[in-house]
């Protein structure tokens, strides 16, 4: 998007809106329209359906607006993630704060936390464990701990660059019922073993040698959240075992992975002993999540 060539003028909404799309779509950004009314209402402070409301009543933008959208825009098209600019990531009913060094919720995790809050709502004790291992941005754990407030939620994570977003985000949302832990997910709360419910995480997952498809996870996703090993599944082997010592009888595991790798996990698990392995997809019809028993 161009700056406005009369820094005094205001402009149509409508007009600057069109002009941002045709800027990202040339760009190659995948939902142009929805990037635009985000970024705009991001400057105007108004949600995507107050965007729309300006532009049914012919609503104009000011200079200084235009001034603050503009170089906004510009950072877009050169795919650096949205949320990244805005500052925030809509995860279910949360509003997550996010930037450099934190993974970016995605929409399939939210396929994750709803068997998470299922299981959670499902055991038959009063107060269930339940451990987001890997929170990264705390979307998961504090899913759980938000829409099963009788649940006890801890979540770990180990990257001195994510854990100031995991604690953040822990303040803002203000959930009573979770505990922030900095540590490795392989070693983490050995008092808890033998009594949780629920273990969800949504692992580092990428090959090695493999690079991701979309500039904004190649060039803006920390790597440590992206890469688990030669055949991606380092962290998950390390999950399973861990797992096995935090659940209870009966008490559920649940991974994220790639679309591919579901045979290859649901073997993983069989050969460390779980039970009742199952996958999951997510809402692109692509396998999503493993889930096993204890």
């Amino acid at each position: 998007m161009n700056a406005p060539s009369d820094a005094g003028s205001p402009r149509p909404l409508r007009e600057v809106r069109d002009e941002v799309v045709r800027t990202l779509a040339a760009a190659g950004v995948p939902d142009p329209d929805v990037d635009a009314d985000l970024l705009i209402g991001h400057v105007l402070g108004l949600s995507r359906g107050g965007v729309h409301a300006r532009l049914v009543i012919g609503s104009e933008a000011t200079a200084a607006e235009l001034g603050d959208l503009a170089p906004l825009v510009e950072r877009r098209a050169r795919r650096e993630p949205l949320q990244h600019l805005t500052g925030r990531a809509a995860f279910r009913s949360l509003d997550l704060a996010v930037g450099p060094g934190v993974f970016v919720p995605r929409p399939e995790t939210e396929l994750l936390a709803q068997l998470a809050i299922d299981a959670l709502r499902a055991a038959a004790e009063p107060e269930p464990i339940a451990l987001d291992l890997g929170a990264g941005s705390g979307a998961i754990g504090l899913a759980m701990a938000t829409e099963v407030p009788h649940a006890r939620v801890w979540a770990v994570e180990n990257s001195p660059e994510a854990f100031p977003w995991t604690r953040r985000n822990v303040e803002e949302v203000g959930a009573s019922n979770l505990e922030l832990v900095f540590g490795d997910l392989g070693e983490a709360l050995p008092e808890l073993d033998g009594r949780a419910a629920v273990v969800a995480s949504n692992p580092p997952y990428i090959p090695a040698g493999a690079i991701p498809r979309d500039p904004e996870v190649r060039l803006h996703d920390p790597e440590r959240a992206l890469f688990g090993g030669e055949d991606g599944l380092d962290v998950v082997r390390v999950l399973s075992r861990r797992a096995l010592a935090l659940l209870h009888p009966g008490g559920t595991l649940m991974i994220e992975h790639g679309e591919t790798q579901s045979a290859e996990i649901g073997a993983l698990l069989s050969g460390d002993g779980w039970h009742a392995i199952a996958h999951h997809r997510d809402f692109t019809g692509r396998d999503r999540v493993t889930t096993a028993r204890r």
